[in-house]
Formats: structure tokens, sequence, C-alpha cells
């Protein structure tokens, strides 16, 4: 019998880490979709060069007065289905507690949660430091946000997208808290447990 495949749906802050980690997936073999790519490509197709914490925040939640707040998962599904149909998928960032249960509906079993976690001044110092030249993240997947706008995306996500709720359901935490060889070695450990 040919062993089911897996959606893995990273969850954390802005800044925790969950970049890191997904590239990990990506080199053990697994498909890389990113939930809220849609929202970037709202930002580039509406020909905004300088990209703004608020303008994300707009079109975000946007997307979810159209859709609900399972937005990101819904516009995502036939993408998830379409990978998983091929192998394991590491989906970076989840954000709503609607997603998970849209997700966890959809896909039962095959729907592992991890959280990734780093401490507010941590993600804050992490995030100030990103580049902001979208030549070389023409993804915008490593934005750089002051400290004050980590802050009010943090309350934001917290406050109106049900971002908590994710985290504490999750299967599995990464702490990362330390050096990247400590971020390495829990990664490598979560890989062996769910290659079982």
């Amino acid at each position: 019998m040919q062993k089911e495949t897996k959606l893995v749906a990273l969850v954390g802050m802005c800044g925790a880490g969950k970049s890191i980690v997904s590239d990990r997936f990506l080199k053990a073999g697994y498909s890389y979709i990113r939930f809220g790519q849609a929202v970037l490509d709202e930002v580039k197709r509406r020909g905004v060069l300088t990209k703004t914490e608020s303008l994300e925040r707009e079109i975000r939640e946007g997307f979810r007065k159209q859709y609900g707040m399972a937005a990101m998962a819904i516009i995502n599904l036939p993408k998830f289905d379409e990978l998983l149909s091929r192998g394991d998928v590491i989906a970076d960032n989840m954000y709503s507690w609607s997603e998970y249960k849209v997700l966890k509906e959809r896909y039962r079993d095959r729907l592992t949660i991890v959280a990734v976690y780093a401490s507010p001044a941590l993600r804050y110092e992490r995030v100030a430091g990103r580049s902001t030249d979208v030549a070389n993240d023409p993804t915008l997947r490593y934005r750089s946000f002051t400290p004050t706008e980590a802050y009010s995306r943090d309350t934001s996500e917290i406050e109106n997208l049900e971002k908590g709720g994710p985290i504490a359901m999750a299967d599995h935490t990464i702490m990362n808290t330390k050096d990247l060889a400590y971020l390495d070695e829990q990664i490598a450990e979560l890989l062996r447990k769910l290659s079982v």
C-alpha cells in the first residue's frame, strides 16, 4: 500500500523563522506553497513599488471579507490538492483558526501543524534587519519591518485574524531561540518523526 502524502502547515508570528523551516523541508523533498502569496501577488498586481505593512494588511483583511476567515486556505485548496497528488507538501504561514478548521476537515490525519516560536524582541530584531531590496527578494518572502510595524502586525494578526488558535493547536513546536545549528537539529528531528 502506498504511503499517504502529508500536508505540513507552519504557523508562527512574523520573524519566528518559518521561512527557514520551510526551506529545510524543501531540501528534504517536500513541495512548497505559501499561504499568503495571494496577498503579495495582489500588491504586485496593483503596481505598488514600495510595499507597506498597512497595504498588505488591507489586502489580507479584504480577502477575508470576501471569503471569510478561512480565505487563504480556501484560495489555496486547488494548489494543495495538486501538490499532494505528487508528494508531501510544506505550507508556509497559516494564519487563522478558520483556515485550520478547513484544512483539518479536508485533510484530517494527513495534516500536521508545526508552530515556530521566537520571542517578540528577537523576532522584531530579525525582521528589522532584513533587506528591503525587491530585486533580491522578488516574492517578498523576507520583508523588512520596523519594530513598530512588526508589533502592529502581531496585534492585527492576533486580534483580527485568529492567529493564536493554530499556534495553540500545533502538533509540534520548534523553538527558534538560539543559533541556526539548534534550529536545524529540531527540524531534522521533526523530519525524522514525519517520515515514519
